[in-house]
């Protein structure tokens, strides 16, 4: 067996978002977060605002400076449509829905090369009324070839969330995706812990260890069985040592990021409070021993 690989912790801005972006890096570094996953929204790096490329460049040199590594994520609720959660997605009824959403995501694909990110996340969006299954599925992969085009060409995994009430809500459904485009090289995983709890029908950490091969990003929240709402840690029902030991185990070396994307109003507290809870469960990169 091979010795497990210490659990690198992120943060995600998603649940910070009432701090200024140079001030949320410099807490979790000052909590000792070893990165963070980055959001892209208007309050922070707006990717659809002027200058993208300078302000992407002083992002770098922050992180750098503190010494945190980065994921960037793409889940901001309204960054293309104030009126619309995640709208639209990649398989809106509207093909220039579709592509605005393409479109960000092949920018978000060249902020990641220039931050240095260890992968981009996106999600597939929720099947909308006006589609059948297999038409869903067809959008799906006409909408992501050019981004996972665009990934290869920088050298950026592409890591697709399985998200309770998308399309693409499962692990099955990640290797559905897989089959369907034919197993392209950039293509990866995030593998989200409390979407394991909501639904997957096998134990969270049997989850780690099944996705282990295409594992390229990892959330981190409590859950509990059939309710989609991401908890502090101890809110929920996920018993973790299992889960970091088998996440240690995969030898993966990304970034585990706490997601807690509704809890911005106590974000200060709950980022160190999260470094805490999981410091005491596993075993972690810099992390002191007893």
């Amino acid at each position: 067996m091979s010795p497990a690989t210490p659990i690198r912790l992120g943060y995600g801005t998603n649940g910070l978002t009432d701090l200024r972006l140079g001030d949320a890096l410099a807490l979790l570094a000052d909590l000792g977060y070893d990165g963070v996953g980055l959001t892209l929204d208007h309050m922070h790096l707006d990717p659809l605002t002027p200058n993208l490329a300078a302000r992407t460049s002083q992002v770098a040199a922050t992180l750098g400076q503190l010494g945190l590594d980065v994921t960037v994520e793409t889940g901001a609720r309204y960054v293309l449509d104030p009126r619309r959660k995640h709208g639209p997605s990649l398989l809106d009824p509207d093909p220039d829905g579709r592509a605005a959403r393409t479109t960000l995501l092949t920018t978000a694909v060249q902020v990641a090369a220039d931050l240095g990110a260890h992968a981009l996340h996106c999600f597939s969006g929720i099947t909308p009324a006006d589609a059948t299954p297999d038409t869903a599925w067809k959008r799906l992969e006409e909408s992501l070839t050019p981004v996972l085009e665009a990934a290869a060409d920088a050298g950026v995994a592409l890591a697709i969330e399985p998200e309770p009430g998308h399309l693409l809500a499962t692990l099955a459904d990640f290797h559905r995706l897989r089959g369907i485009l034919g197993d392209p090289e950039p293509l990866g995983l995030t593998l989200d812990i409390g979407h394991c709890q909501c639904l997957e029908p096998a134990p969270a950490a049997d989850c780690v260890r099944d996705a282990a091969p295409w594992l390229r990003h990892v959330q981190i929240e409590d859950m509990r069985r059939g309710v989609h709402e991401h908890l502090p840690f101890g809110d929920g029902e996920i018993d973790f040592p299992p889960v970091l030991e088998a996440l240690a185990a995969t030898g993966y070396q990304g970034l585990t990021v706490v997601e807690l994307p509704r809890h911005s109003h106590a974000g200060p507290e709950l980022a160190r409070a999260s470094i805490e809870f999981l410091r005491s469960q596993a075993p972690l990169k810099g992390a002191p021993t007893s």
